[in-house]
Formats: C-alpha cells, structure tokens, sequence
C-alpha cells in the first residue's frame, strides 16, 4: 500500500505541475528549464524530467563521494511519465486564454502540487535528486537549507531565461508560496495516510498474537 501511495502521491504532483505551465503565468524555475529545453532543443517535458535527474543523481554522487542514489531515478522516471502524460491530456482540455482563467489554472496546480509533494514525501521512499542537492549543498556550505535551496533555483532560473522557458509572475509565487502549501499539506496527509497504513499493520499484529496464544 505505501508503495502505492507513493506513485498516485508523484501523479498528483505532475498534475499540479502541467496545469502551471497550460497557465502560461510561469512555473518553478526547474520546471521552467524543463519546458525551455524541450521548446528549444527538442524531446518531451518529461523526457528532460529524467535527463536532468540522471545528472543531478550524479552530480550528488560526485559531491558526496559515494554510489549513485538508484532509487531516485525510479522517482524521475515515474514523474517524467507522469508530466508527459498529465500534458497530453490537458493540452486540449484546459488552455486559458482570459487572465482570470489563467490565474485559476495556476492556482489550482501550485495547490495540487502542494498535495501531491505531501503524498509522496510521507511514503519516505526514493529520494528526489533535486532534494538530495539541496541537503548536500547545506551540508558543504554550513547554511541553511532556505540559502542552498535558493541557491540552486537562481541556477535554474538562470538557465531557463537563457531558454526562454515560462518564467513569470508565478514562478515568484511558487517559490514564496510552495512551501507554505506543502507545510499546510503535511499534517493534514500524514493524519489520512496514518489511518490508511495503520489498519493493515494492526490486522498484522493481532494475526501475530492469535498465532501466539495458539
């Protein structure tokens, strides 16, 4: 069960993701990047998803001196379908052109994407490349995790103006707001997920002490 949790947890996220870039209002700066690559040199959104991810697991490794984190390229390639997927269906259902309309789509994606992180991360399975970076840039420059963090989305950023991928208004509030919406999320999937997993291993140990009691 936890292992399927974790997959609907990254549909969900790639969900939120496809509906900020159909609202042409910007997206995170990675995801930016990721839609200038594909715009500009070729290959799907997800495609790059993985690419990208492939690098950073070895960039990690690199840094941190020891073997390549596998399982986090099964969370690339599960995210890259997933975005691929989720923009293909939408493309045609959902392509706002009024700025209400557009600040709606975004809207809701930046709130699915709240979720879906949430889902997924209280699986504590297979870690995120860019999430991996992140603790190990702290950990080489002794800071805090808002510095390092903030660090690696001017890079991308930067490299996705470069692109011209979708930077814009929303990029500014993804970055300010996507963490206040994945703190507001955590408690409230880790109470429904705790209720959802606990029964199995409740069912588990009375099994266990009928076997005993036999």
């Amino acid at each position: 069960m936890k292992y399927v949790i974790y997959v609907v947890g990254i549909f969900i996220l790639t969900l939120g993701i496809s509906f900020t870039i159909q609202s042409n209002l910007g997206t995170s700066p990675f995801d930016a990047l990721l839609v200038g690559l594909s715009q500009n040199v070729g290959l799907t959104v997800g495609s790059w998803e993985i690419i990208l991810a492939f690098i950073l697991i070895g960039c990690n490794s690199f840094l941190k001196r020891q073997r390549p984190e596998v399982l986090g390229s099964l969370t690339a390639i599960i995210t890259g379908i997933g975005i691929d997927m989720w923009l293909f269906l939408l493309t045609n259902l959902i392509t706002p052109k009024l700025w209400y309309s557009k600040v709606v789509c975004f809207g809701i994606g930046i709130v699915v994407i709240g979720l879906g992180t949430a889902t997924y991360l209280h699986t504590n399975f297979a870690p995120i490349p860019i999430d991996r970076l992140t603790l190990i840039i702290q950990e080489l420059t002794r800071t805090n995790i808002f510095f390092s963090r903030t660090l690696i989305y001017l890079v991308f950023l930067i490299m996705a103006l470069f692109l011209n991928g979708p930077i814009g208004v929303g990029t500014l509030l993804t970055v300010c707001l996507g963490g206040l919406i994945l703190n507001f999320f955590m408690p409230v999937t880790k109470k429904v997920l705790d209720r959802v997993l606990t029964p199995s291993s409740i069912s588990t140990d009375n099994v266990k002490d009928k076997n005993h009691s036999i």
